[in-house]
């Protein structure tokens, strides 16, 4: 096999882990303590693929509460509790990334809205750390974070490639929205899970391509 793009630019949460039900499952706990009784259904479509912070117009317009740095952190320590106890990889995510970086090398990244200390201990459960190195980019340390573009065109910047050739795994629309914004190529990926994006909804939001299980990846990614 050859590499088909000039990089392989992934996602994390919900691409590399399966982690978005554990921490949207903590989220929805801490908004019913502020007293917004609201389903697991109806947590998952406002805030998956988003980040919290820009979230909080409807937490505010629901509980009364403006939710600030220290409430914040709160939600991370709890969710990183969580994370440590319960994160799993993606069903076939360890493999395909091993046949990844064994056909792209150093051009493969982690490219995330999270925050970076969330992303890199994800990838340390996950035993994902030794194929990506410092090749870790957070949207939070970029000047928008997804949906906008930055985040993709830092990663492609580090990594001394064209954002025009690179592939862009995704599975939500916010990210495949940032990935096409870049200018790169998008694979969504939507397993069918209880967090996952509609394949509709990827293709909409611009993915040339939608696979349902890892183990495809590696020969998406060749010749």
């Amino acid at each position: 096999m050859e590499p088909k793009f000039s990089a392989v630019l992934f996602d994390c949460d919900g691409v590399l882990v399966d982690s978005e039900s554990i921490t949207n499952s903590v989220l929805r706990q801490m908004l019913i303590e502020l007293g917004w009784d609201i389903s697991a259904e109806e947590c998952i479509r406002i805030f998956i693929g988003k980040a919290l912070k820009d979230q909080w117009e409807p937490i505010l317009e629901h509980t009364g509460v403006r939710i600030d740095e220290a409430w914040i952190a709160s939600f991370r320590a709890r969710r990183d509790t969580a994370l440590r106890t319960d994160l799993q990889p993606i069903t076939g995510a360890v493999k395909a990334v091993k046949a990844i970086h064994e056909l792209y090398g150093e051009n493969i990244a982690c490219v995330t809205g999270a925050d970076r200390a969330k992303v890199e201990m994800q990838l340390e459960i996950a035993g994902l750390s030794k194929y990506f190195g410092d090749r870790v980019f957070s949207g939070m340390e970029c000047a928008k974070s997804k949906p906008a573009p930055d985040v993709y065109l830092t990663a492609a910047a580090s990594l001394g490639i064209d954002p025009e050739k690179a592939l862009v795994i995704e599975d939500t629309a916010t990210g495949a929205t940032a990935g096409i914004g870049a200018g790169a190529t998008v694979f969504g990926f939507s397993n069918n899970g209880p967090t996952s994006t509609a394949p509709q909804k990827l293709l909409d939001a611009g993915a040339a391509h939608v696979f349902n299980d890892m183990a495809e990846l590696p020969d998406l990614a060749s010749h």
